[in-house]
C-alpha cells in the first residue's frame, strides 16, 4: 500500500507460537537508495518479495535496512535478505541495541521464566514446528550492525530521515520521521485499538515509565500519519492524539 510518494508500507502475514498476524514492514526509495524498515521473522523473505513485487517495485534494489529495534521479528529476516541479494546491504539500529543484534550480548527480553512460559504455550504443537521456535529464541539470528544510530541524527536517505531515540520497548528502540511525507515510522511504541492509537503494551515493554517519556518527543514534530509495526497506518489527527497519550 502506498501511503506516499515513494513510500510503501508492506503487509506481511506472521504467524508467532502458532498464532497468526500481520506485520507491516515499510520500504522507502529514491533514485539511489531502496530503505526497508525492519524485515519480519526469519523465513519472511518470499512473503516480503512477493509485496514488494506487487507494489511494482524491484526488491533487488534494497541497500539499507534500519531496525527500530532489537526484537526477533523485527531482525529476523536481515540474513535472508542479505544473503538473497548480490550487492552490500547496510544495516542500520540504535548503538544500544547494536550488541544484541550482533549476539554480543543474550535477548534482554528471553529470561529463563519467559522462555518457560513459552514452551508452555506450545507444548502442543508437532514437533516439526515448535523444535524450530525454540531453536529461533535461543539462538536467534545475528547480523552485524554497520552503522550506529543516535538521537537526533539526521540520514540523508529519501529525502531526509530523523532518528529518534525511543527507549521503553528496548533500550535501543527507535522511531524514524520522514521529512518529506511527515510520516512516523512507530515501531513498537505505538498501536492502534479499535481505530485508536494507544501507546506501547506493558507485558512486553520493559519500561514503561521511559516508554511514556519517549512520546513526548515527538511534539516537536509535525505528523500526518503513523506505521504502526503490528497494526497498520494511522491517519486521524497524529499530533493531537500523540499530545493526548503523552499527557497520560
Amino acid at each position: 500500500m502506498e501511503i506516499a510518494e515513494n513510500v510503501e508500507m508492506l503487509e506481511i502475514s506472521m504467524n508467532m507460537l502458532g498464532v497468526e498476524s500481520k506485520i507491516f514492514p515499510t520500504l522507502i526509495w529514491d533514485d539511489n537508495n531502496m530503505v526497508l524498515f525492519d524485515t519480519g521473522l526469519p523465513g519472511a523473505i518470499k512473503t516480503i518479495q512477493d509485496e514488494v513485487n506487487k507494489a511494482g517495485l524491484s526488491f533487488d534494489k534494497i541497500n539499507q535496512i534500519i531496525v527500530t529495534h532489537t526484537d526477533i521479528d523485527h531482525i529476523g529476516g536481515i540474513p535472508d535478505i542479505q544473503d538473497e541479494l548480490d550487492h552490500p546491504v547496510i544495516v542500520m539500529a540504535h548503538k544500544d541495541d547494536k550488541p544484541f543484534i550482533e549476539g554480543e550480548n543474550r535477548f534482554n527480553k528471553i529470561t529463563p521464566e519467559r522462555m518457560a512460559q513459552l514452551q508452555e504455550q506450545i507444548k502442543n504443537m508437532p514437533e516439526d514446528q515448535s523444535k524450530p521456535i525454540i531453536k529461533m529464541l535461543q539462538d536467534p539470528p545475528k547480523s552485524k550492525v554497520n552503522k550506529v544510530l543516535d538521537d537526533g541524527l539526521e540520514l540523508p536517505y529519501c529525502g531526509g530521515i530523523t532518528v529518534i531515540h525511543t527507549p521503553g520497548h528496548t533500550p535501543g528502540h527507535i522511531c524514524l520521521y520522514l521529512k518529506n511525507s511527515k510520516i512516523l515510522i512507530a515501531g513498537d511504541l505505538l498501536h492502534i485499538v479499535d481505530g485508536e492509537l494507544r501507546g506501547p503494551y506493558p507485558h512486553n515493554t520493559p519500561d514503561m515509565e521511559a516508554a511514556i517519556d519517549s512520546i513526548k518527543k515527538f511534539s516537536k514534530y509535525d505528523i500526518e500519519k503513523i506505521v504502526c509495526y503490528h497494526t497498520g497506518l494511522y491517519t486521524s489527527n497524529p499530533n493531537q492524539k500523540l499530545a493526548e497519550l503523552a499527557e497520560k
